[in-house]
């Protein structure tokens, strides 16, 4: 029998998509990460957790009244590597990557997001810039053998507004893609 060897390395995923900075946003954050995954022929269940969480992040934590969050999944630099990053425009109000995530009281309702994900990603860290943007990223391992397929974003398949130029940009998102993406 053949070696199994992880394909991901030969193919590559960049994914970014700009939100509004609310609970809608987050949401739709972890619904677009998991069509894009799925299109592609990747796992959806731990990025679609870890996604979710610093999306909730961005959106509580991060937020800047008429500001949004950038979400950005790619592969890694290296194979079978899943990165996760989401900036906001907060650098004040970042985590501490060097210190283990603050565990609450049993009888706290929230404060387990970071846990969650450092729990579930190799590992996990915040860098800054330009002011006042940090991002919060994390890295998930893919399992052995898993290989990255598709040709085109299932994002680039939804309908989203237009853009004042050809520009490569972020996708801007609105409820009809919202639409489109739960309908799949």
């Amino acid at each position: 029998m053949g070696e199994v060897t992880n394909e991901i390395a030969t193919k590559s995923l960049d994914f970014t998509v700009l939100l509004s900075s609310t609970r809608r946003g987050a949401r739709l954050a972890r619904l677009l990460t998991v069509a894009e995954l799925s299109s592609r022929g990747l796992p959806t269940e731990t990025a679609a957790q870890v996604v979710g969480e610093l999306a909730a992040n961005a959106a509580l934590h991060g937020r800047v009244p008429g500001r949004s969050f950038r979400l950005r999944v790619r592969t890694a630099d290296a194979p079978g590597v899943l990165r996760v990053e989401v900036t906001d425009t907060r650098s004040e109000r970042a985590p501490d990557a060097a210190q283990p995530p603050y565990v609450p009281p049993v009888e706290a309702e929230s404060g387990r997001g970071l846990l969650l994900v450092a729990a579930m990603s190799e590992r996990w860290g915040v860098t800054y810039g330009p002011l006042p943007r940090k991002t919060v990223w994390a890295e998930i391992a893919l399992p052995v053998g898993v290989v990255l397929t598709g040709s085109r974003s299932a994002a680039s398949r939804c309908r989203t507004t237009s853009s004042p130029t050809n520009l490569p940009s972020p996708i801007r998102v609105n409820e009809a893609n919202l639409t489109d993406v739960q309908a799949r």
